[in-house]
């Protein structure tokens, strides 16, 4: 039979090793139990053109857009209808194929501090503006930033905002369907004749364009912005419905891209370029 001392000593050790155990749990955060990632509802990366093409009133609504987005009650309200309350949420700038820049990294929004936060960074960030368009870039952009994120979840997201189809880098279906074969979701926020001029290298049906050859996966939509009042709302909207909680079973909005011809050319942007500059 043990000792009283030899008792004591065990229930010592065990709440010893109890109390570690917490402070861990304490220091690592909330959910990060499977290979230290954070558990979250969704990863979404905002993905917004800054070519040229878009001017500096249109980056400016742009961007406002995405901070009055996450302050809404509308937001935070679906914020909290996932089974974990939390998404992990970065933004990142890209005009050529060579020109990706994340402005803002991941950050974990959880409620309206971390969401608050994260738009008053936004808000406050530089703005500039770059040469081509390359949404092709633009994804394969994206995808690189889940790679080793810190997160984990069921629905990873790219939302790509912009006003001209693809005319840089491969075409703009080769990288839409590299990411939904690897079962990322690619929503748009085209915008649609806002400006009073069509350049060379604008189209004037971007939606369908978007519809067709950008967007896909589970759940795919997009939210066309077809005048400068509107900015706030889209984006609120979009925002919204791609971190909602979804009913269980619910059928995709948009069906998979490939099952059916795309009504206009997806290179519809390198010719335009082309034609324009003859290379």
């Amino acid at each position: 039979m043990a000792s009283p001392f030899e008792y004591s000593r065990v229930s010592r050790l065990r709440l010893a090793l109890v109390g570690a155990g917490l402070a861990l749990a304490l220091q690592l955060g909330p959910a990060q139990a499977r290979g230290g990632a954070t558990e979250v509802d969704a990863e979404l990366v905002l993905a917004v053109d800054i070519s040229y093409s878009m001017d500096t009133e249109e980056q400016r609504l742009q961007r406002n857009g995405y901070v009055e987005a996450l302050r809404s009650e509308q937001f935070l309200n679906a914020l909290k209808s996932g089974a974990t309350g939390r998404i992990a949420i970065s933004y990142m700038q890209w005009a050529s194929e060579y020109d990706q820049d994340t402005l803002l990294e991941w950050a974990l929004i959880d409620g309206p501090e971390s969401a608050s936060a994260f738009a008053a960074r936004l808000a406050a960030a530089p703005y500039r503006r770059a040469q081509r368009t390359s949404i092709a870039g633009a994804i394969d952009g994206a995808l690189r930033l889940f790679e080793g994120n810190g997160f984990s979840s069921a629905r990873q997201v790219i939302d790509i905002s912009g006003d001209g189809p693809n005319n840089s880098g491969r075409s703009v279906t080769q990288a839409r369907d590299e990411a939904l074969a690897k079962g990322v979701t690619i929503n748009g926020l085209p915008l649609v004749g806002i400006r009073p001029y069509i350049s060379p290298a604008d189209i004037q049906d971007l939606d369908i364009y978007y519809e067709d050859c950008v967007i896909g996966g589970f759940d795919a939509f997009m939210v066309p912005v077809r005048d400068i009042r509107s900015f706030v709302e889209a984006t609120r909207t979009k925002l919204v419905r791609e971190i909602a909680a979804l009913p269980q079973g619910a059928p995709p909005l948009v069906q998979a891209i490939s099952a059916r011809e795309p009504r206009m050319s997806c290179m519809i942007g390198e010719t335009l370029w082309r034609n324009r500059w003859g290379n």
